[in-house]
């Protein structure tokens, strides 16, 4: 969801209180794209705030997506198959069916109008202090998973990287079995600490910078690691969330009333008074990682079409991924318009779905793009991921989502029985 208000200046205090009020967060992420002031801000600030949220916006889409060719249905394959990037099942795909994409908005409403009324019976220091804590674990490993392939290009190849195992069994003899077994390296210890030093400072501050470092490392791993099965699956999600967003934004204030008590970084923002206020800036314009996050693992399936075309060229990842700049610069233009909030969702569905299929209907190949099932397609050149685990398979960067996601596909921790051997 996105809005767009301007509030007159105020203490900081009630101004902070606005903010919250108008940044509507709901269970898969999809929050707000809100600009709020303390005092008007300037043509110049509000251009980089808004210039700024969409070219992050696109990162963790396009590296996301070129991430996803390479672990598209890895969980399908045996360990040897692939490089020691997926030695962990953590860091395996989630696939969403055309039945999980159909619950997946309900269950969705549901967690948000469960996180409504939990609010209004606990309360909310303690609440938030225990997300605190949840989203300071989850954005450690996301960051540390998304920082891993860059970090293997910066050691120098003498660096001394010795390997480690996690293991965790329940039960002995023939029946043991694996509940946990994570292999990593001294650089994945690296990325960790690095990680930690991050989460750190935002579990202390709540610095826009390291909100947005963890909320990117979210966005990256949910694009990567949610994978839609094929493009009906796409469309309905998609439509069902259309439906969602907009009720949830302009039938109810259940959203308004969550945003208040929910403090997460499950949002990336940027401020609109950077150039007079520098790093100490506070008044922000907000982009819900949901937005980014449901049009992005529709964006990364037609990259794998792309791919299993074998026509070496990517026309409806490069559509798609120019239709989502459209919707979501339509989006800014329509909310400072009209000057009232807008559901993100309204604009880049249509677009993202629209964009694609038309550019099929022109190539004649729309029969041959609803009938593509996601598939094992690696992209040449594409970067490869490394080993040190995250949460789960799932978008680290949507709590509620993952817990959605899971009830919705009827997954569970994923358990190898390990076999006796024989000295």
């Amino acid at each position: 969801m996105s809005e767009a208000e301007q509030v007159p200046a105020s203490a900081p205090e009630a101004a902070a209180a606005v903010l919250d009020a108008l940044n509507a967060t709901d269970s898969n992420g999809t929050e707000a794209l809100n600009a709020t002031a303390k005092f008007v801000a300037t043509p110049e600030g509000t251009a980089l705030a808004y210039g700024s949220l969409v070219f992050m916006a696109l990162l963790p889409i396009f590296f996301g997506a070129l991430r996803s060719v390479t672990c598209s249905k890895s969980k399908e394959l045996g360990e040897n198959d692939y490089d020691s990037g997926f030695r962990n099942a953590a860091d395996m795909p989630e696939t969403i069916t055309s039945r999980d994409a159909a619950r997946f908005p309900i269950i969705a409403s549901c967690t948000l109008f469960g996180l409504y009324l939990f609010f209004k019976v606990f309360s909310q220091e303690y609440i938030n202090l225990l997300l605190s804590v949840y989203f300071f674990v989850l954005g450690v490993l996301a960051l540390s998973h998304t920082m891993s392939p860059l970090m293997s290009r910066i050691f120098p190849a003498s660096f001394p990287n010795k390997q480690y195992q996690l293991l965790f069994t329940q039960g002995s003899g023939e029946s043991k079995e694996e509940i946990v077994n994570y292999e990593f390296d001294t650089k994945n210890l690296v990325c960790l600490l690095i990680s930690s030093v991050v989460g750190v400072w935002y579990l202390l501050k709540k610095h826009w910078i390291a909100n947005n470092l963890f909320g990117l490392a979210f966005a990256l791993n949910g694009v990567e690691l949610l994978h839609l099965n094929n493009v009906s699956t796409g469309c309905i999600l998609l439509g069902g969330l259309f439906v969602y967003d907009v009720f949830w934004v302009f039938g109810t204030n259940v959203m308004v009333t969550v945003a208040k008590s929910f403090e997460a970084p499950i949002k990336l923002v940027f401020p609109q008074d950077l150039l007079e206020r520098g790093l100490e800036a506070s008044n922000f314009a907000m982009l819900g990682l949901g937005d980014i996050v449901i049009p992005g693992i529709f964006i990364a399936l037609l990259l794998r079409f792309d791919v299993s075309l074998k026509k070496n060229s990517r026309t409806y990842f490069y559509s798609s991924f120019l239709a989502y700049i459209f919707g979501l610069g339509l989006t800014i233009f329509v909310m400072h318009t009209f000057k009232h909030a807008q559901p993100a969702l309204l604009y880049l569905v249509p677009a993202c779905v629209g964009f694609p299929v038309v550019v099929a209907l022109f190539k004649g190949e729309l029969t041959e793009m609803f009938s593509y099932e996601s598939s094992e397609e690696v992209l040449p050149g594409s970067p490869r991921l490394t080993s040190f685990p995250t949460v789960s398979g799932s978008p680290a960067s949507l709590a509620s989502s993952m817990d959605a996601v899971s009830m919705a596909t009827g997954s569970s921790p994923r358990r190898r029985r390990l076999q006796p051997t024989s000295m």
